[in-house]
């Protein structure tokens, strides 16, 4: 059997362990000026909104297909109900843009790098439930409307959370401890890093 071979189990091993360590490592980090900050944030609300501007449209295209008269009243209201997600994440995404057009033009702030990363990290919260939705939808006319549909859309949704808000966020407390271990260790020595 396979399983027995030990080489064949250290070859499914090793990547699997390569990718955890890979997820725990501490980069070092560097500084960026405020100009680098707020391109930085500008460059990351441009990735997402292509894809959110694409779902939003397959959504809308949805609607007046002669098959979506044939859902359900509650599947057509989750559909509407993910579209409305949609559009949300679509508002909080741009908002920066639309803030430093018009308050900040040619400046740049702590407030607006702020504001700007806060929301992108916002919209990615009602982007995951609409993605969700979707899925349950999809489920419900693929697999039947039993917990086969609910297990897709849930572990659709978790799979998001983790990694766009679990996965980061332990990253950031890990680093900010391994700092402050790293503080404290200098100043007990007397050094400074």
């Amino acid at each position: 059997m396979l399983f027995d071979d030990p080489s064949f189990c250290r070859q499914i091993a090793n990547p699997a362990a390569g990718f955890v360590t890979a997820m725990l490592r501490a980069e070092p980090m560097e500084n960026e000026s405020l100009q680098q900050q707020a391109q930085q944030t500008i460059e990351e609300a441009r990735m997402v909104l292509p894809g959110i501007q694409a779902l939003f449209g397959f959504q809308l295209i949805a609607i007046f297909n002669t098959r979506f008269q044939d859902l359900t009243l509650y599947e057509q209201c989750l559909h509407f109900s993910s579209l409305l997600l949609v559009a949300l994440a679509i508002a909080l995404i741009m908002t920066p843009a639309a803030y430093h057009r018009i308050v900040e033009r040619g400046t740049v702030s702590h407030f607006f790098i702020d504001l700007a990363s806060r929301l992108i990290a916002i919209a990615m919260i009602p982007l995951m439930f609409a993605i969700a939705l979707e899925v349950l939808l999809l489920g419900r006319l693929i697999l039947g409307r039993g917990w086969a549909s609910l297990t897709a859309a849930g572990g659709t949704l978790a799979i998001f959370a983790f990694f766009w808000f679990l996965y980061p966020l332990f990253k950031r407390n890990y680093a900010h401890s391994r700092a402050k271990t790293r503080h404290s260790q200098n100043a007990e020595t007397g050094t400074q890093g």
